[in-house]
């Protein structure tokens, strides 16, 4: 296998020499790089991309990690968006993006952690959907080892900045669509985990529409699980005028519950993803782009790379009901 070495004593030059004009230094003679180039192709070398990129002055490697703690009983194409919309701005900003997932890290410390990454060229992370319980990758966050963008995650510093909707409207529009197509004043809300940081205000703006409305709320937490809300519908279903679910996946589990049980409520869900486009009944939902606010969080990124201060940026989102045929389009 052919080595910068090999590249060196063909052409007459140092290592160093050979580096340079491999990652494009303005301070290398033409016929010094000329020499070069022709050893390189002399003897098909292939460079190591990773090395060359890690060899730059002004070259960011940035980690993009999904946490996995919820178990689903289906993969929705939430995290495929958001890591869509990072791998483009990376190609468009020449920046590596390497992914990685909460269960690479269970059995490291956090200090382990950093040192992980680091030993991976990491100078900038990209944390998706933060549980509270995970702790370890918080104090990552706020080592301030790295700059960070956190997505759906109220957490904002100096080197760390935020990208996400606002759930508290979100959340209440999409009830509040709910409610007004249906009859009756029990509305079970199926909330995702009393851990995750988008929760509260969620739970928040239910509370502002049972006062409102003055509505009688049940609150369950199905942990993101379309199983777990299928359960919890089948168990107090009946109770409710609504179901209101804080996740399309958990939607559609209450709605084949009911489906089942012979049972017509409204349900409406939050996210918007494809998969609501094929329920028979169509369910209110908030769509979000997930690939533009991934992609909002690698420009997040790049400005905190470039000296700027963290804050918090806020997505647009709208609520819909999605149709077959908007998926066949």
């Amino acid at each position: 296998m052919t080595s910068i070495n090999d590249i060196a004593r063909m052409a007459g030059v140092s290592k160093s020499t050979v580096s340079k004009v491999l990652n494009q230094y303005d301070s290398v003679s033409d016929q010094t790089r000329r020499k070069v180039e022709q050893a390189v192709r002399a003897l098909n070398y292939v460079p190591n991309a990773a090395a060359i990129s890690l060899s730059k002055k002004n070259f960011h490697r940035v980690g993009l990690i999904v946490d996995m703690t919820y178990y689903k009983q289906a993969v929705d194409e939430i995290d495929i968006l958001y890591l869509f919309g990072a791998f483009e701005k990376a190609g468009e900003y020449q920046m590596e993006a390497v992914t990685f997932f909460t269960s690479q890290f269970a059995h490291m410390s956090g200090d382990d952690m950093i040192r992980y990454l680091k030993s991976q060229g990491i100078t900038g992370i990209i944390v998706y959907s933060l549980a509270r319980e995970n702790v370890k990758l918080y104090n990552v966050i706020m080592s301030k080892e790295f700059k960070a963008v956190v997505v759906d995650s109220p957490i904002v510093s100096q080197m760390i900045s935020s990208v996400s909707v606002d759930h508290y409207k979100g959340q209440y529009e999409v009830a509040k669509k709910a409610v007004e197509s249906g009859t009756g004043s029990t509305v079970l809300y199926i909330a995702c985990g009393p851990d995750g940081y988008m929760t509260d205000a969620r739970l928040a703006a239910m509370r502002r529409l049972k006062e409102e409305r003055n509505l009688e709320l049940i609150v369950e937490y199905a942990d993101y699980s379309e199983k777990k809300a299928r359960e919890i519908t089948f168990a107090r279903g009946r109770e409710a005028d609504v179901i209101v679910c804080a996740s399309d996946l958990m939607a559609i589990g209450a709605a084949c519950a009911l489906e089942e049980m012979g049972v017509r409520r409204p349900v409406s869900g939050y996210d918007g993803i494809t998969l609501m486009g094929y329920m028979r009944t169509p369910m209110y939902t908030l769509k979000q782009d997930f690939k533009k606010i991934s992609s909002t969080a690698f420009l997040e990124l790049v400005r905190l790379f470039e000296g700027g201060t963290g804050r918090h940026v806020t997505m647009e989102a709208k609520v819909v009901q999605i149709f077959y045929k908007d998926v066949m389009k």
